[in-house]
């Protein structure tokens, strides 16, 4: 990765232009035996549209809060990159009643109505499915996510000072995130090439880290595991095998 890069944003940018072919996300989720692979290109994609919806449909703009109500799962790293590209601050877990909008999965729908803003509802579904009918108050993400432009250009320059991450009731900068996902990907081990098998929730920095900014940073990729105490003991070896892992966070 580029030591100019400041922001989320930044670090995406800088692994599209080294290789958008290698992978970056590779998503399972044992509890439904999902597997998504994204590449870094494909990842990028996601973001830019999401980032048009975010910034165009949504009217969101720098300094705006998003309460982030969603597990650890790709379409989850989609929206906090896409909220980095904005200027939008993720509110990881935050609450719905102080933020401009929010974006929630199920279980969440009832708590995300607080927000007096925008709402968007995501399935969470394999291949990222339609709600047959999208909750009462929300938009659905996979309605409206498709139509969106493949290029992203935000309205105004993002500040790599400005609040990026909100998570456990600290906010961090932009520039303060990549420092410290840097930091973390060296404390791991991480290097360009890595694949770090990650299973921890993104209710914490911690988690947030291995499962995609540390990886990320270090120009690596992450397996993102969901539900990961639904695998046998054998399970995980045998993915650590064949998904090439080289370090791991569980």
């Amino acid at each position: 990765m580029n030591a100019s890069d400041r922001t989320p944003a930044d670090l995406l940018r800088s692994a599209l232009a080294a290789d958008p072919a290698r992978p970056l996300v590779t998503f399972y989720d044992d509890a439904t035996g999902e597997r998504v692979e994204l590449s870094v290109a494909t990842f990028a994609n996601w973001v830019a549209k999401t980032a048009n919806l975010l910034q165009g449909d949504l009217a969101a703009a720098p300094g705006d809060r998003l309460a982030l109500l969603l597990p650890a799962h790709w379409q989850s790293a989609v929206w906090l990159l896409a909220c980095a590209s904005v200027g939008v601050t993720a509110e990881v877990g935050g609450d719905p009643a102080d933020a401009d909008l929010v974006v929630a999965g199920p279980g969440q729908f009832d708590a995300g109505l607080a927000c007096g803003g925008e709402r968007i509802a995501l399935s969470l579904e394999p291949l990222g499915r339609r709600f047959p009918v999208p909750p009462a108050g929300y938009a659905d993400y996979a309605v409206e996510v498709p139509s969106q432009g493949d290029r992203f250009a935000p309205y105004a320059p993002v500040d790599p000072d400005a609040p990026a991450l909100s998570v456990g009731g600290s906010d961090l900068t932009g520039a303060q995130l990549v420092e410290r996902a840097r930091a973390d990907a060296a404390g791991l081990g991480l290097t360009p090439g890595s694949r770090l098998l990650a299973g921890r929730g993104y209710d914490t920095w911690e988690g947030l880290s291995c499962g995609l900014y540390a990886p990320l940073a270090a120009g690596g990729s992450v397996v993102l595991c969901r539900h990961l105490d639904k695998l046998p003991p054998e399970g995980l070896e045998k993915r650590i095998e064949s998904e090439r892992v080289t370090n791991t966070a569980v």
